[in-house]
């Protein structure tokens, strides 16, 4: 009966697959003491990469929403040379980092270090939430390897899990991904160029490119989100497996899994900003005739910003973007420990 937990009726538990037994128990558990508890393991493989997406999209929903001023002077000074309002000398060059913090506060108030955030959240829910669900779900895929015995499998597998999760997660999302760059690349004092994301995503959907100018840096995206994804996730689960201090949910393990997350974030930053700085500039003229466009693909985007700017051109925007990583430092954290908290 009710009183021991099991299912009413004349079903016996025996005669059941331990799955619906268990699905039984829940549905008809009473509404008190632990009836909603938080289940001790996945169920099922939807209910599994439902909980993940959910757990991804809210730890990166607040990380990004807390670095979301260091992420608009990252984007600023990463695209300033293909902004026209500055290449036509309108609006004059971000010389740093703190000229680009104080003259956005000056020019456009407070509030603009969030232009874009709304977009941002939109966009990260889904983009982190499928990059944890598909990572999970994909490294099932592959045969499984003791990160004692057998090390760079297990590396490997972490590696290539965590890419191609990137690169899925990023067919649905890329459009956002475009919006958000636009919004929050915005100069000067004048009116917005795009009063928002649907007014983004509809002007450059209807001009000369058509829809396929929401995709427009896709490919070289598709190219460094594989190393940044397969660093970020691949060197984070490797290195936890050998933290001392990993059993330890208290401020020492999570001080030590913040040390080791924001060393990855830095890490796989660098080794893909030269594809995201390709990515950005491509996406600052698809709503452009071909015929006015400054890149005419990825490979002649490169070779333009290393030809007119210099080689270090391409790392614009790093340092701040190496600050910016506490906010990716903190998805990894909080993730592992949400998951902690509800026992999944």
């Amino acid at each position: 009966g009710l009183a021991s937990g099991k299912p009413p009726g004349s079903v016996k538990a025996p005669d059941m697959p331990s799955h619906l037994l268990s699905a039984a128990q829940a549905l008809y558990a009473p509404a008190s003491g632990n009836a909603f508890r938080a289940p001790s393991k996945k169920e099922t493989t939807m209910v599994g990469f439902l909980q993940d997406f959910a757990i991804g999209g809210v730890s990166g929903a607040v990380a990004k929403t807390a670095t979301a001023p260091i992420e608009r002077v990252k984007l600023l000074i990463q695209t300033q040379d293909a902004n026209p309002k500055i290449i036509s000398g309108e609006v004059k060059r971000y010389t740093g980092i703190i000229d680009c913090f104080s003259r956005v506060y000056s020019e456009q108030g407070l509030g603009a270090f969030w232009r874009g955030n709304l977009t941002n959240v939109i966009r990260y829910f889904p983009t982190q939430a499928f990059n944890f669900a598909f990572k999970d779900s994909i490294k099932k895929l592959f045969p499984k390897a003791n990160p004692k015995t057998e090390f760079w499998t297990y590396f490997a597998i972490n590696m290539a899990s965590g890419g191609l999760a990137g690169a899925g997660s990023l067919c649905f999302v890329y459009p956002l991904d475009y919006a958000r760059t636009r919004l929050a690349s915005d100069v000067g004092t004048g009116k917005a160029q795009f009063s928002g994301l649907a007014d983004c995503l509809i002007k450059t959907a209807s001009g000369p490119g058509g829809f396929m100018g929401l995709y427009n840096g896709f490919g070289v995206s598709v190219i460094g989100i594989i190393p940044y994804r397969g660093v970020y996730f691949g060197l984070f689960d490797t290195a936890k497996t050998s933290n001392p201090f990993k059993e330890d949910h208290g401020p020492l393990g999570v001080a030590s899994k913040f040390v080791i997350a924001q060393v990855v974030a830095i890490t796989a930053g660098y080794a893909s900003y030269p594809f995201d700085t390709v990515r950005r500039r491509l996406q600052m003229q698809s709503e452009k005739p071909k015929d006015k466009w400054i890149y005419k693909g990825t490979i002649d985007c490169f070779f333009k910003i290393v030809a007119n700017e210099g080689l270090g051109a391409i790392f614009k925007g790093a340092g701040a973007n190496a600050i910016r990583t506490v906010g990716s430092a903190l998805v990894l954290v909080l993730y592992d420990e949400i998951k902690h908290f509800f026992n999944l």
